[in-house]
């Protein structure tokens, strides 16, 4: 096969693989035909940004604090919901640092995927994971 032919297959392939699934897109349309749509659940973070916020991102609504910002932050980050376990499943070498008790649950539809992300702050690893995501998260005073 020619290399012209083998990009433009490879380009096919990578664009039939980057559209959701007939199952993804009917769990958007439940979802109220958002594919913005993230209900994030905070505990142990203060009193204040503990809780349940529903967030959505086209339009800009919901019951989240700062929905302008968590979504700027949301459509700018690369992998907003990555784990911090490479892609070869190694574990990371991560500081021994504890930053509190938070937690938090992201779930919802983002782009038309699922999304189920789990959050804390145990290690430095997952400390800058959580910071990355300030607003979407709240910011943790330690």
């Amino acid at each position: 096969m020619s290399l012209r032919k083998s990009l433009v297959a490879a380009t096919v392939l990578a664009a039939s693989l980057a559209l959701p699934s007939p199952a993804v897109a009917a769990e958007a349309r439940e979802a109220g035909g958002a594919a913005h749509r993230l209900t994030i659940t905070v505990s142990g973070a203060g009193e204040e940004a503990d809780g349940r916020h529903e967030l959505e991102c086209a339009p800009v609504g919901g019951t989240h604090p700062d929905p302008e910002g968590a979504c700027e932050v949301l459509r700018g980050a690369r992998e907003p919901f990555a784990t911090t376990t490479g892609t070869d499943g190694a574990e990371p070498l991560c500081t021994y640092v504890y930053g509190g008790p938070a937690t938090a649950t992201v779930e919802g539809v983002w782009d038309g995927r699922p999304v189920h992300a789990e959050y804390d702050r145990t290690n430095g690893c997952e400390i800058a994971r959580w910071d990355a995501l300030v607003p979407v998260l709240p910011g943790v005073v330690t």
